[in-house]
């Protein structure tokens, strides 16, 4: 009870600011623990499934492999984006589908990279907050424990060093509970912010050779190209040649003359 005699005599400000920070702390932990559990299975679930795509047989294959071993499917949904744009569209043409087969990739793969990541980055600004507004708020309960300490060692008319230095290193714990919850927060956030880099440069290179597998393997160009018009072909009836004729005429004439 010694160790929290400065929160009981505290007011509502005080209080409520320790029970904000014991729920930034709680917050904080919570998703440095799963994030960590998230971080392991997404290096080694995007290493395996990649790997197990290239060694696939067929899309039907790839995906089944990867379904088994992407336990945060991460890896699943390029692929299953890219192989449904692999096979020809069928029924009614819709906008998005009036593109080339390279636009279509670029937007479809797109797409399900901001989904996979989306997953990957929850939480990163809950410890981004927490790491930079806890030490304020212990600041906060500091100031304001010390403005009461103070006001009550004056309402009492004795000031010594006894009666100052209890209350206000009582009121200083505040400040190291507010160091204490941002620490962890800012670096589980560097840490995860690396590993989240590493992860997301591979599953955007893979991206990109889903892309030109695909459109390297298309049949239909992905820059439809008109074929050039073959000249069409001299009809029996086409009269000779102006030039031709000239000469003939002047061929002749000169006979007759002679």
């Amino acid at each position: 009870m010694d160790a929290l005699h400065w929160l009981h005599q505290g007011d509502f400000v005080t209080q409520g600011t320790a029970a904000l920070l014991l729920l930034m702390s709680v917050a904080s932990w919570v998703v440095i623990v799963w994030k960590s559990w998230l971080m392991h299975r997404a290096r080694v679930d995007v290493a395996r499934g990649v790997a197990a795509f290239w060694q696939a047989s067929s899309w039907p294959v790839a995906r089944q492999q990867i379904a088994a071993l992407d336990r945060e499917a991460l890896v699943l949904p390029l692929v299953e984006a890219a192989d449904a744009l692999a096979q020809p569209p069928g029924g009614s043409i819709t906008l998005a589908q009036a593109g080339s087969a390279s636009q279509q990739l670029t937007r479809v793969l797109r797409d399900a990279l901001h989904r996979v990541l989306g997953k990957l980055q929850w939480g990163q600004v809950l410890l981004a907050t927490i790491g930079s507004t806890a030490p304020f708020v212990g600041l906060l309960g500091t100031v304001w424990g010390i403005y009461h300490a103070l006001t009550a060692i004056a309402s009492a008319g004795q000031i010594s060093i006894e009666h100052v230095a209890g209350p206000v290193g009582e009121a200083l714990v505040m400040t190291a509970a507010g160091l204490a919850v941002a620490i962890p927060a800012v670096l589980a956030y560097n840490i995860f912010g690396r590993l989240l880099g590493r992860i997301e440069a591979d599953l955007e290179g893979f991206a990109r050779d889903l892309r030109e597998l695909v459109v390297d393997a298309s049949p239909v160009s992905t820059t439809t190209k008109k074929p050039a018009a073959k000249p069409a072909p001299a009809s029996p009836l086409a009269p000779v040649s102006a030039a031709p004729a000239t000469a003939a005429t002047g061929v002749a004439a000169s006979v007759v003359a002679d």
